[in-house]
């Protein structure tokens, strides 16, 4: 569901935001005359630079050569200021997108809340990438001046930042492929719960007690994950039921079969059905199969269910079977007598014992 009042909030400051710039492009363009003053911020040179440009010539031949041309470009005040510009917008749309895109578009595509996630994740990642890269170029820092950088950073994530890397690719494969969504019921490992976040580094699931488990992204690429809720979100209910010997076996059939029909939340197409599975050690051994639209109503069913079969075997006389032991005692009468001649033994020999100690 949407988060009404965030969206509210969000849309709100990018409204604002964007009129504020609007004031300053118009002030701009009005009071360009008598803002002169503010050049000198041209002239401020903070450190040199350079640059390079390719040109492609034209030889009196017909030919095209391509040319590369080195300049020099000084950095000054007024660059780091539109850089700092930049990046505040950035900042700005990246906080505040989500909002708008839920309102002006998202909604009207009628997606999921999981795909809404995913576009919303990765427009946020693109603004991003595209505000740093205007970033770096207002302050004249291009691909050549940061290639040394890249090529540093590709060691570190070989050795000590593989962990992170990987982590990090893992998510961005999860938002495109996307295995798991915000609101699917999964299973990793032992704990079961609902996909409420997936984050850049790691992703976040609430167990059905509240509790938060961060669980890195390579996790869910990497390991064996159970989703709940990926394509369908029909699940099957399985309830065993064991009768005691002797009992009307059809009749325990009936009844099981009734208790899932009436039940209001239990699928009629696939319809419940009844087995007799086996016959156990104490019990004829029944199985009721029967399917949930939802697993929010899992639980219910299965008690509602539980109830109810109690209830139809109580007053049709059907025993439900509990463990039960015998225990043959034989040659009693044979046992006791050895046990008296051991313990008539056991008093001569004490006896003579004590005579020879008198002696």
């Amino acid at each position: 569901e949407i988060d009404l009042q965030k969206v509210d909030e969000q849309s709100q400051r990018l409204v604002k935001g964007l009129m504020g710039v609007s004031l300053v492009v118009v002030a701009w363009f009005i009071w360009s005359d008598q803002l002169n003053a503010i050049n000198i911020l041209d002239r401020v040179t903070l450190w040199p630079s350079s640059g390079v440009t390719t040109e492609t010539i034209t030889t009196p031949d017909g030919s095209e050569v391509q040319t590369i041309t080195e300049f020099a470009r000084d950095v000054t005040l007024a660059n780091l200021f539109m850089a700092f510009l930049i990046g505040f917008f950035t900042f700005l749309a990246t906080r505040n997108l989500p909002g708008l895109l839920e309102i002006s578009l998202l909604q009207r595509m009628q997606l999921g809340s999981g795909e809404r996630y995913a576009i919303t994740t990765i427009a946020r990642y693109i603004i991003t990438a595209v505000g740093v890269v205007m970033v770096f170029n207002a302050v004249n820092i291009g691909w050549s001046n940061v290639q040394w950088l890249v090529a540093a950073l590709s060691v570190g994530l070989g050795f000590g930042l593989q962990e992170i890397f990987a982590n990090f690719v893992s998510g961005i494969i999860l938002l495109f492929e996307r295995p798991i969504r915000v609101g699917d019921v999964v299973t990793i490992g032992n704990t079961s719960g609902t996909v409420s976040k997936i984050r850049i580094r790691a992703t976040t699931i609430t167990d059905f007690d509240r509790k938060e488990l961060i669980v890195p992204n390579r996790e869910f690429v990497t390991g064996q994950l159970i989703n709940w809720t990926l394509s369908d979100a029909t699940l099957r209910v399985v309830i065993p039921i064991g009768i005691a010997y002797g009992s009307d076996t059809e009749k325990a059939i009936q009844l099981l079969k009734q208790a899932a029909d009436q039940h209001p939340l239990v699928l009629e197409d696939p319809g419940p059905n009844v087995f007799f599975v086996g016959f156990g050690g104490s019990s004829l051994d029944l199985e009721l199969r029967c399917f949930s639209p939802s697993i929010d109503h899992l639980l219910k069913i299965r008690h509602d269910l539980h109830l109810e079969i109690d209830k139809l075997f109580r007053a049709n006389n059907i025993e439900i079977a509990f463990p039960q032991q015998d225990i043959h005692v034989r040659g009693l009468e044979e046992q006791l007598k050895v046990l008296a001649e051991n313990k008539a033994r056991q008093v001569r020999v004490e006896d003579s014992g004590n005579a020879t100690t008198e002696s």
